[in-house]
């Protein structure tokens, strides 16, 4: 076994703890890898509180990982001390057709994919007998002194990326780039980003890299400014959409593609005008029930109201190797640890510029006062 320090949640209303716990070791085709930094994603949250009525306790969050391989796997392509990273991924079922097509973020098998941290999925039919494929009751995520994946899971970080820079990559970069790729995103068209936030900024940075002609919506006027910065053409108050919205549904839309990277429920129907014909409004952000979409919007354009889940492994390399050619990086702010509980209450109030990622190191601290 593989002694391990994290921070964990122990119920809903927990704040996040030192929790020192078992890891198994690796077999011979996964890797351990010591981690050095791992961000802060806004699903961490929903995920520590129970928002989406799923959590397994304890909690130990974190699904942007970058780390230097401790152990590698037997005849494998990652080498002890090579810096790699971990997203939302540690396994699938590798049998069912969306694993078998490259696309395992959609894995269909009896438990879906295995997520870094809060895993497997055991549906209801199940839940009685525990009964799972995977042969684990839990998950531990990234926010912890070590990590162990498959070596197919894992995601090589090239020498042109910072490691603390690479690690929202990992969840928020692939999430936004997913669905411009898979929507076919090209050089001159028109995207919008809805919220400007952890994914919203990846979002910016990546479609301008693509050659797009970038707006962003945002309820905040003092992101307008950012949103410039970020390299957007365009930047729109959702408020004053919504107020236009008859006048706005009356002439045809000017997007190719609209991403919603809002982390929670809230109107698409403003947006969905703003569309041209054939074209999609795709939600990344929120993972609840939406409110009601007017169909009309939708059936007199042919548009498409979509959701876009994560990334495949293949997608998440590609998204790295991307970022690292095109000199992307998002805008982070590293803190220790021991600042978590703080640093998540500010990203709940959109109070972070846009991304923090925790520096592992910090929790030497914890060892220390064990000792």
């Amino acid at each position: 076994m593989v002694d391990t320090i994290g921070y964990a949640a122990k119920h809903s209303f927990s704040r996040l703890k030192p929790f020192r716990f078992e890891r198994d070791e690796p077999k011979p085709n996964e890797l351990l890898i010591e981690v050095l930094y791992c961000g802060v994603c806004h699903s961490d949250i929903h995920q520590v509180k129970n928002e989406w009525s799923n959590t397994l306790y304890p909690c130990v969050p974190g699904h942007e990982v970058v780390g230097r391989v401790a152990k590698a796997a037997k005849d494998g392509k990652h080498k002890v001390g090579d810096i790699v990273g971990v997203g939302c991924m540690v396994d699938s079922c590798q049998s069912c057709a969306p694993c078998k097509e490259g696309d395992e973020n959609y894995c269909e098998g009896p438990n879906g994919f295995l997520a870094t941290y809060n895993g497997p999925f055991i549906p209801a039919a199940q839940a009685a007998t525990g009964e799972n494929m995977y042969g684990r009751d839990n998950t531990f995520g990234g926010y912890s002194s070590n990590i162990v994946c498959r070596e197919d899971f894992v995601i090589a970080i090239p020498d042109a990326l910072k490691p603390e820079e690479a690690a929202p990559i990992l969840c928020a970069g692939v999430t936004t780039y997913s669905p411009m790729k898979h929507w076919g995103v090209e050089k001159g068209d028109k995207v919008g980003v809805i919220g400007l936030g952890g994914l919203g900024h990846m979002a910016v940075k990546l479609a301008k890299a693509l050659g797009a002609e970038v707006t962003v919506f945002t309820r905040t006027e003092e992101k307008k400014a950012e949103a410039e910065a970020l390299g957007a053409s365009h930047v729109a108050m959702e408020k004053e959409i919504k107020e236009k919205a008859e006048q706005l549904a009356a002439v045809p839309g000017t997007f190719d593609l609209i991403l919603s990277t809002v982390p929670e429920k809230h109107d698409i129907n403003p947006f969905i005008a703003l569309l041209k014909r054939d074209k999609t409004l795709v939600i990344v952000g929120a993972l609840e029930p939406m409110a009601a979409v007017d169909n009309s919007q939708v059936a007199f354009h042919r548009r498409s109201v979509a959701g876009s889940l994560i990334g495949s492994i293949a997608e998440t390399q590609e998204v790295i190797d991307f970022c690292a050619e095109h000199g992307i990086a998002p805008d982070i702010t590293v803190i220790p640890i021991q600042d978590i509980n703080s640093a998540m209450k500010k990203v709940e109030k959109g109070d972070v510029r846009f991304r923090y990622v925790i520096d592992m190191a910090s929790l030497a601290k914890e060892e220390a006062d064990a000792n």
